[in-house]
């Protein structure tokens, strides 16, 4: 399998929806979310993810999932591209990092999870084939063996800023239904 790093810092999009997506993960609802995932166009279908908090404490990761549909474009004004790329995945554990993470920054920092460069700017880093077998490993002995949630899942409603608000932020937002094509908001890194 192959496994993917998308970034969350709350110093540029705050997620108030979070604990109430964390409750609902936790209790065993498939939630399906959208991610601006950088450049990357080499994620596909079936592949891992694990959302790592930057920037501010508690940092680490702090959540997984299974990338749903690969990378596609959704207009963004703000971009010198003038779109940004964003995959659909569904969660298969969250907690709500405000509180604590799963692992945290100062355990990437040991070998063999210090192979990878986790400070990265942008989601949709890779995840090296080392440090991504000791991360998953570390992380079933921590959340426990689960099985892969449905793919055909809905977003979550709760309220949420405008889609402006969430572009001028620049930061995650999405939680609504998106038409097939473009949805509404997408969380950019």
């Amino acid at each position: 399998m192959t496994a993917f790093l998308l970034i969350w810092s709350p110093k540029k999009w705050p997620w108030p929806e979070l604990p109430d997506i964390a409750r609902r993960v936790a209790a065993g609802e498939a939630v399906a979310d959208v991610w601006g995932c950088g450049t990357a166009r080499g994620l596909v279908p079936g592949d891992r993810v694990f959302v790592h908090r930057v920037a501010q404490e508690p940092k680490g990761i702090f959540g997984s999932g299974y990338v749903t549909r690969a990378p596609y474009e959704v207009p963004d004004t703000q971009s010198k591209r003038g779109y940004r790329l964003c995959i659909d995945f569904v969660y298969d554990w969250l907690v709500d990092s405000h509180e604590r993470v799963v692992v945290a920054r100062d355990e990437l920092r040991v070998h063999p999870l210090s192979v990878q460069t986790w400070d990265a700017q942008s989601s949709g880093t890779l995840i090296k084939p080392i440090a991504e077998g000791a991360l998953e490993k570390l992380w079933t002995e921590r959340t426990g063996r689960r099985g892969r949630p449905p793919a055909s899942t809905t977003l979550p409603v709760p309220a949420t800023p405008s889609e402006a608000s969430a572009l001028a932020a620049r930061e995650p937002g999405v939680t609504e239904d998106p038409p097939p094509a473009k949805p509404a908001r997408a969380r950019q890194p």
